[in-house]
């Protein structure tokens, strides 16, 4: 089964300002994630991963009474944002809760894990 899995941090730990340079910390961070990927791909469980953009560059379209309209960032203040995602491909949920356990007391932060409705899903 597959499962997304969303990656948080603290809206006030990530400076739009200097989100184009990354701190130590978070160097040491994505190291400490890298080789957990890579024992993901050695177990075939790894399907992909992507850090995401700064939320001020983002872009939000909605629906309003006056039409889709696209707007600049987010729609609401955040306490935390999304920060990454990665898909992985395992055998059950408690085994996608055991890969992501030892990601988060690595590294701290939450990740959501959400299952990827597949084929099985359609009407």
């Amino acid at each position: 089964m597959k499962y997304l899995l969303l990656s948080y941090t603290p809206a006030a730990a990530w400076d739009a300002a200097t989100a184009g340079t990354p701190s130590e910390e978070a160097l040491a961070a994505f190291a400490a994630y890298q080789k957990f990927e890579q024992e993901l791909i050695a177990t075939g469980e790894f399907v992909s991963s992507e850090g995401l953009g700064h939320p001020v560059v983002s872009t939000t379209v909605r629906k309003g009474p006056d039409g889709v309209v696209a707007t600049d960032g987010p729609f609401a203040e955040l306490k935390e944002v999304l920060a990454s995602f990665a898909v992985i491909d395992v055998a059950s949920r408690e085994r996608a809760v055991e890969i992501v356990s030892r990601v988060v007391e690595v590294l701290g932060e939450p990740i959501e894990i959400r299952p990827i409705m597949g084929g099985d899903f359609a009407a």
